[in-house]
């Protein structure tokens, strides 16, 4: 069976970019690129899952990707992340961010950013099933399943 080429690796060899190590990344750049991980998993579910109106899909989406919501999942998750992947989460959480939290607690929008970071990781590091399995973890494990 051939090795999976993923979408990282596509991009790499497309653009012929070199791998960067990925310590060298900033726990926000980490987040920015987990915020899109994350929200193309919950765009996904949402649009493989019932058909319906672009603007219906989005309602259904925001309700999960926001800060709240993703400190909820990380709450349902953190007993079940490895070391490595806690060291991640903080690094993020502990961010200084020059953006401000918009309809969240400053305590979510840290916890948020955290888990942000650890999307972005796991994508680098070319685990999106770690990624995937997380996620479904934390929407099972909470009340938020019935969002999709």
């Amino acid at each position: 069976m051939e090795p999976k080429i993923t979408l990282l690796d596509t991009i790499h060899q497309t653009f012929d970019l070199d791998r960067r190590d990925i310590n060298t990344y900033s726990p926000l750049t980490l987040a920015y690129l987990g915020d899109a991980v994350y929200e193309i998993i919950i765009r996904t579910l949402i649009v493989e899952g019932k058909e319906g109106a672009v603007n219906t899909l989005h309602r259904r989406s925001s309700k999960l990707v926001n800060a709240g919501a993703q400190a909820t999942i990380f709450n349902a998750i953190e007993s079940q992340l490895l070391e490595e992947e806690l060291a991640v989460y903080r690094r993020g959480r502990n961010a200084k961010s020059h953006s401000v939290a918009k309809n969240a607690s400053i305590h979510d929008y840290r916890m948020a950013t955290g888990f942000e970071a650890l999307m972005g990781y796991l994508y680098l590091i070319g685990d999106m099933n770690r990624a995937i399995a997380l996620v479904r973890q934390g929407l099972t494990n909470s009340d938020l399943l019935s969002f999709l």
